[in-house]
């Protein structure tokens, strides 16, 4: 099965090669490459599959076996991206296909609803604000055509939509409807009842920190080697409700919901009496500044610097305790080798430890669902033949570029 799935991709890689600008052949050649992966690393952990000539040497086979997947690894990848560019395109074409027909839905509303109170200036006001909006948005997105369009400004440079982005956005974009459709009710009007649109500006205001600040965050974790980012292959919806590894985020997910509800407040309040700005009340102002400083602080306690705890040699079951030597393997134990966002196959590929003035990649050793070895905690890696005996200084390399502190071991013949 896994060398008819292998077999199906090459094909496939070769028919994606002659078609790269095609969207299904994105997505259909990433699918099957990581079909192929799976197959390829669950027949390998079970011990199929690895040749003659190397089966008889522990050592060979598994360095065999880890250059296998790491090179299915970088196939996977490549689809990965080809998979991305594609989806960046749909999400454009969607992007474009929501906004007029957001348009086409209020005209259809607004006729429908005229019936009985008849065409107003209110509901004039509306569409050409909308279309004027649909048409900058339009304009926008073909400007970022191959960032996705009206997503790129949300694209954060670890390639993932950014939360903090979109809510402000968002504000943004009710801001921007609002005083247009203002501005086509009263073209003399310059106040825009600024006095009762307090607290819509704060709440922009607010928003728009945050997300200066998240920025900075950020950054400073970067840079004090505290916070490693991984580049994604590409964003996902999911990345607005998730960290970097994929998995739910509570602070994501309540400052999401907390400044979506009261925007969609903010909205009704529009709607229902559009003479100036909407009311937001400062206790709702207030509830948007709790979450957002739930959000703030999440960003600043994340992360765990890469630091390596101890290194020791790794012992089989019926070993005899003994010193390091060169070919034996050793543990390194530690935290934070494994950054969220550095699971998939082609990061882990990138573990590099350096032992003296060698660079020993990490091998990779698969086991039905996963890998036994690179872990977040443990590492294991073959002492290479160069490394000479004494004093050596060990330290880790992180898919993110990140090194850890050093740690000496000693190494006898």
């Amino acid at each position: 099965m896994s060398t008819v799935a292998v077999q199906e991709a090459r094909q496939y890689g070769e028919h994606a090669t002659a078609c790269a600008g095609c969207a299904h052949c994105g997505q259909a050649g990433h699918r099957r490459a990581v079909a192929a992966f799976l197959a390829r690393r669950d027949e390998l952990a079970a011990g199929h599959g690895v040749p003659a000539a190397v089966a008889h040497s522990p050592v060979a086979a598994r360095q065999w076996v880890s250059d296998e997947l790491a090179q299915s690894a970088r196939a996977v990848a490549v689809h990965g991206r080809e998979a991305g560019v594609a989806w960046l395109e749909r999400v454009r074409r969607g992007g474009l296909g929501t906004v007029w027909g957001a348009v086409l839905a209020l005209l259809l509303g607004q006729a429908l609803t005229a019936i009985d109170g008849g065409w107003t200036g209110a509901r004039t006001a509306g569409l050409c604000t909308a279309v004027v909006l649909a048409v900058l948005l339009s304009a926008a997105a073909h400007a970022h055509r191959s960032r996705g369009g009206l997503v790129a400004p949300l694209i954060g440079e670890d390639n993932r939509l950014s939360t903090t982005r979109a809510v402000a956005a968002a504000w943004l974009l009710l801001l921007g409807y609002t005083l247009l459709f203002l501005a086509f009710l009263s073209p003399g009007a310059t106040a825009f009842g600024l006095a009762r649109g307090a607290g819509l500006l704060t709440a922009l205001a607010l928003v728009s920190a945050v997300t200066v600040t998240a920025r900075l965050v950020v950054s400073a974790g970067i840079a004090s080697r505290r916070l490693q980012k991984v580049r994604a292959d590409r964003p996902r919806a999911a990345d607005l409700l998730c960290d970097d590894s994929g998995r739910a985020n509570l602070a994501d997910v309540q400052y999401l919901l907390a400044s979506g509800s009261v925007l969609a407040l903010a909205a009704v309040g529009l709607a229902r009496d559009p003479a100036g700005l909407p009311t937001v009340p400062w206790s709702l102002v207030l509830l948007l500044g709790v979450s957002a400083a739930w959000h703030l602080a999440a960003k600043y306690t994340e992360g765990v610097r890469p630091t390596i705890h101890s290194v020791v040699r790794s012992r089989e079951a019926g070993d005899l305790d003994a010193p390091i030597r060169t070919g034996d393997d050793i543990e390194i134990r530690g935290c934070g080798f494994v950054p969220p966002g550095a699971a998939a196959p082609d990061p882990l590929t990138r573990l590099v430890v350096r032992i003296g003035p060698v660079h020993a990649h990490v091998p990779l050793v698969p086991v039905p669902g996963g890998f036994a070895n690179p872990t977040d905690a443990t590492l294991t890696v073959p002492l290479p033949a160069d490394v000479e005996p004494g004093r050596v200084e060990v330290s880790v390399v992180t898919a993110a570029g990140v090194e850890t502190n050093s740690v000496t071991i000693d190494v006898v013949d």
